[in-house]
C-alpha cells in the first residue's frame, strides 16, 4: 500500500512520527496525522485545510484534542448521549482528576516501551486511517494515496478526531467541498498524481 503514497502523504506520516515523539507519545495517533497533514504546503490537502482555516485553528484544534484526551477519548457525542442518561463526564473527570493527578483518563500516558526500542508503533485508529486513505483513493478512481485521501480518511473514521474536526467545520462534506468543490465523493473525477 505505501508503494502508492505521494512523497506529500509519505512526508504527512513521517511528519506524525515526529509529532508524535515531540508529544513525547508511546505511538502515533490520528490526531498526529491530521497535526502532521497541517504542516504540509502545496497540495491539494493543504489548499483543503487553509479553505477551511484549520491552519488559523490550530491551536484551538490542539486545545480540544487535549480536552478530548482528558475525557479519556470520548467525544463530544459520546458525552451528550451520557449526559442524556443523567451521566457527568465533567464531574467524572474532576473525581478521577482528584484522586489520580490531572489527564488521569489521557489513554496516551501509558508505559514506554518504545523509548527503549527506538520505534513509535502507530494505533489500532491510525492504522484504520491509513487503510481507509486507500479506500477514499480508490472511491475517486484515483492510482494513488495523497495527503488529500488521508483527511478524507479522517473524516470518516469515528472518533474525537473527526468529532474535533466538525467542531471546527471540517465535516467530510465540507472537506469534500474544499477538496473537489463537490460532497459527492464521486469517481471519475481523479486528477493528476501530485508528488
Amino acid at each position: 500500500m505505501f508503494e502508492r503514497f505521494t512523497r506529500g502523504a509519505r512526508a504527512t506520516v513521517k511528519g506524525a512520527v515526529a509529532q508524535a515523539e515531540r508529544a513525547g507519545a508511546g505511538s502515533v495517533t490520528e490526531e498526529h496525522l491530521l497535526l502532521a497533514l497541517l504542516e504540509q504546503e502545496g497540495g491539494r490537502a493543504a489548499f483543503a485545510v487553509t479553505a477551511l482555516g484549520l491552519h488559523d485553528r490550530r491551536s484551538a484544534l490542539e486545545a480540544s484534542f487535549a480536552e478530548a484526551r482528558r475525557r479519556g477519548g470520548l467525544t463530544r457525542a459520546d458525552t451528550e448521549a451520557l449526559a442524556g442518561l443523567g451521566i457527568d463526564v465533567g464531574a467524572i473527570v474532576s473525581r478521577v482528576e482528584e484522586t489520580h493527578g490531572e489527564g488521569a483518563l489521557d489513554a496516551g500516558r501509558g508505559g514506554r516501551r518504545w523509548w527503549w526500542s527506538g520505534h513509535r508503533p502507530f494505533t489500532p485508529g491510525a492504522k484504520t486511517v491509513l487503510e481507509n486513505s486507500l479506500r477514499a483513493a480508490l472511491g475517486r478512481g484515483d492510482r494513488f494515496i495523497g495527503e488529500e485521501h488521508l483527511l478524507l480518511a479522517l473524516t470518516a473514521k469515528p472518533g474525537s478526531v473527526a468529532d474535533v474536526l466538525a467542531e471546527h467545520g471540517a465535516t467530510r462534506t465540507a472537506v469534500l467541498r474544499a477538496l473537489y468543490g463537490s460532497d459527492d465523493g464521486a469517481a471519475g473525477q481523479g486528477h493528476a498524481q501530485a508528488g
